[in-house]
């Protein structure tokens, strides 16, 4: 899947959000597609994002859309060995679902 955009669902007040920001954004500026950062939509994430066990809603989540097709991605930036966040292996993650090479 080629993506036209990548959507972002995310919040202020969910630490995560922040380094799903960072792999997206920087991505972007290096592969020159477009984002969309969604502040706490709800509605959106009922409509197409992952529901945890619970039923829950996770926040942050991350989408491709090629033209009406929209597909989760992931929820969090995976950690490195040392328990921190590891952005490269994010944007790893989201250029596979686009379909590009790394």
């Amino acid at each position: 899947m080629t993506a036209k955009k990548v959507i972002v669902v995310s919040a202020s007040w969910e630490e995560a959000s922040k380094y799903v920001k960072k792999a997206v954004s920087e991505l972007a500026k290096e592969m020159g597609f477009e984002v969309e950062f969604r502040e706490e939509d709800y509605e959106f994430l009922d409509k197409y994002g992952v529901k945890n066990e619970y039923g829950g809603i996770d926040i942050p989540q991350v989408f491709i859309q090629d033209k009406e097709v929209i597909k989760y991605v992931m929820s969090r930036v995976p950690l490195n060995e040392k328990g921190q966040p590891d952005i490269d292996a994010a944007k790893k993650i989201l250029l596979e679902a686009m379909g590009e090479k790394h």
